[in-house]
Formats: C-alpha cells, sequence, structure tokens
C-alpha cells in the first residue's frame, strides 16, 4: 500500500537541487542564443513596494486559489520561474519542475468605462506632471491602480489559464508560481500593469495635465488688485515697474500717511 502510495508522487527535490537545475535550464538557453527574464527573490519577500504586495494579497483573496498558491510561493522562491513576459493581455512563462512548462496565463480587457473611472481618479492625485511624464508614479495613482474589483487587478472571472504539466487542476503549482512572479516583476516595473491591461498611461498623463492646468489657472482681471489700488489701500509708493510680489530689484519705500 505504502509503495503504491510513493509510486504516485515524484521524489522529494531540495531546494539546492531546483536552483540548481533552474541555473542549468538558462545557462543552456543562453548558450542557444535565446535570453530568459527569470525572476530572483531574494529572501522571503517577494515583493517589497506596496503594490507588488498587493498584486500577491489580491490572489490570496480569491477561494478559487487558495489551495495551491502556497506551493506556487515555493516554487517561485526556488527560482523554478525561469522565464516570465507580461505583454499585451498576456503572461508567457517557462518553469522547471520534474520538467520544463510553458505557463500562459490570459486577461480580458478592461472595460472603457472603468478604465475612464481610473484616469478621473487618477488625476487628482498625481503630484507632478514631470514625475508621470519619466514614467513615475505617485503614491495616490498606484493606490488607485491596486484596488480591488475597480483597479487594474483582473478577478478570477477575467483570466484564462494554461500550463503544459499534467495537473489536471485549473490552477498548477506552476501557474501559482507564474502568478507570484507577476506580483515581483511589477514590483520593479508598475507600469507593466498597463502593458498587462492593455490601456494607455499617457490617459493619465492628459487627464493629469488637464488638472494641473485648471489648478494653476491664473486668477481673472476682477480679483487681481491694481497697483495704483495697493497705494491707496496700504499707503505706500510702489517703484515704477514693480508692484505686489515683485521681483529682487524692485523697491518698496515708506510713505507719508495722509493725514
Amino acid at each position: 500500500m505504502f509503495d503504491r502510495w510513493r509510486t504516485q508522487w515524484p521524489p522529494y527535490v531540495p531546494v539546492a537541487e531546483r536552483r540548481r537545475r533552474a541555473a542549468v535550464l538558462i545557462a543552456r538557453f543562453r548558450k542557444g542564443g535565446k535570453t530568459l527574464s527569470p525572476i530572483q527573490v531574494e529572501g522571503r519577500a517577494i515583493a517589497r513596494t506596496f503594490w507588488g504586495d498587493a498584486w500577491c494579497r489580491n490572489l490570496e483573496r480569491y477561494s478559487d486559489y487558495a489551495n495551491r498558491l502556497p506551493r506556487g510561493r515555493t516554487y517561485l522562491r526556488n527560482g523554478s520561474v525561469v522565464d516570465l513576459r507580461i505583454g499585451p493581455r498576456e503572461v508567457r512563462a517557462l518553469v522547471s519542475g520534474s520538467s520544463l512548462y510553458k505557463v500562459v496565463v490570459r486577461v480580458s480587457p478592461v472595460s472603457p468605462a472603468r478604465w475612464r473611472a481610473i484616469c478621473k481618479d487618477c488625476a487628482g492625485a498625481v503630484d507632478s506632471l514631470v514625475e508621470l511624464l519619466q514614467g513615475r508614479f505617485s503614491t495616490g495613482v498606484m493606490e488607485r491602480i491596486c484596488r480591488p474589483r475597480t483597479g487594474l487587478f483582473p478577478t478570477p472571472g477575467e483570466i484564462k489559464l494554461s500550463c503544459s504539466c499534467p495537473d489536471w487542476a485549473t490552477m498548477c503549482k506552476h501557474v501559482a508560481a507564474v502568478f507570484y512572479g507577476i506580483g515581483a516583476r511589477v514590483d520593479e516595473r508598475p507600469e507593466l500593469f498597463f502593458t498587462l491591461r492593455a490601456v494607455d498611461q499617457n490617459d493619465l498623463i492628459a487627464r493629469a495635465g488637464t488638472s494641473l492646468a485648471l489648478a494653476k489657472k491664473r486668477p481673472s482681471a476682477r480679483r487681481v488688485l491694481d497697483r495704483g489700488n495697493l497705494s491707496d489701500i496700504f499707503g505706500l509708493e510702489m517703484a515704477p515697474g514693480g508692484g505686489a510680489g515683485a521681483g529682487r530689484g524692485t523697491k518698496m519705500r515708506r510713505a507719508r500717511v495722509r493725514g
């Protein structure tokens, strides 16, 4: 009985051996002229930013994935995800197990209404248009993008999974490792959120530019005090070419208070 049970499961492979196998695979591909993009996690933490961590925690909220996620974390930490590439609405990966398996994760497009709502909300959270143009996202923007259900994270109903392994489960441990690998990759490159959901981050820039322009719009002429009025009100004689808040060369001298 024990022997029959033992033959149904592959033998345990130590972590060091899994890492060695992954390194051999990467070297073999590179020798053949193909560059891989492996996920390498140092220490226990898969993600170090709040948005990378939010991606991982979002996965763990769904009962559909609960049973297989722990094995996926182990595979990822072992260096088993030897290649992971994020494209529009699709992630393709290679995972080293008892063999080398191909994993594909496809996500549905974001609805136009949902994307417009995200852009509208993010416009008020943009601290600097220059930073946004340089691809750096403020905390406010990333928090809006990471909201469950209304952000850019896909729900289980928006995801289709496939793996070349013989496991019958919808989410095998190889797919679970890739899901955590996505969190580790966007931890370093948050712009890949936009790539994965096939939305244009320039929409955020356009909306933010409009909002900042309106915020910095000059006041109407009726709300600007005239230089002459300032002299009368405060009893000050303004130097020619000067004004309230003028440059350093502007001189203001006391005027005699009219009795």
